[in-house]
């Protein structure tokens, strides 16, 4: 295996409990991410799941994943990412050189997202890829209870903002190597931009899970 796909499931969500199983468009959260995954069978030589819920286990294997137990201590609220697919690598007999990390939370994709970044990790030759979106807020941090304007001055218009970005969570392709070093994310990683409504979904609440459901009904 050269490349595989990588899919934390936990199940211990505490702001919206059960997440990873709730039903978008008839089928479970996590389920969109294997699918999508697997549509990339050309690219991808195998997917897994990270999990410690038996239910989540159940349904990945339903889908066609194959499943690696994630134990209690890598599934609590605090425990970064980088852990659950650091333990995955380490639970492999063969260490792949390639890892794609899908966050079930962003179940929503453009189709040919995943064959772009591919082809711009090989050929710009990164060791590590992740994917941005272009940010139209004005910025500002409070201090003192006073507004201090960040990325504008007052009365500047929102087309005219310096280009700010954040990390939308779509995808993120790295060695294996990294994520042995606790990375993701390297000093050098290409960010890969983004300009699609998908970049906007990103599920942590119940609002954040009608807004997915909307903009997959809208865009179906």
């Amino acid at each position: 295996m050269k490349t595989i796909a990588i899919i934390p499931a936990r199940g211990g969500s505490k702001r919206l409990p059960g997440k990873n199983l709730m039903l978008l468009d008839r089928l479970p959260l996590i389920a969109h991410s294997i699918l999508y995954a697997k549509a990339n069978s050309d690219s991808i030589d195998a997917v897994f799941v990270s999990t410690d819920d038996p239910q989540i286990k159940k349904t990945a294997l339903e889908y066609g994943a194959e499943v690696i137990d994630r134990p209690a201590h890598l599934a609590g609220d605090h425990e970064p990412t980088v852990t659950a697919l650091k333990h995955v690598l380490e639970s492999l007999e063969k260490r792949p050189e390639t890892v794609i990390l899908l966050q079930p939370t962003n179940p929503l994709r453009p189709e040919k997202l995943l064959k772009q970044a591919i082809e711009i990790y090989k050929n710009e030759k990164c060791e590590s890829l992740f994917t941005v979106t272009r940010s139209h807020h004005k910025l500002g941090k409070i201090n003192n209870n006073k507004f201090v304007p960040f990325n504008y001055k007052p009365g500047q218009r929102s087309q005219d903002l310096e280009p700010l970005y954040f990390e939308n969570g779509l995808l993120y392709i790295c060695k294996s190597d990294l994520i042995l070093e606790d990375t993701i994310i390297s000093e050098n990683a290409y960010p890969l931009q983004v300009e699609h409504v998908f970049a906007q979904v990103d599920i942590d609440t119940a609002d954040d899970f009608d807004y997915a459901e909307y903009i997959y009904q809208k865009n179906k």
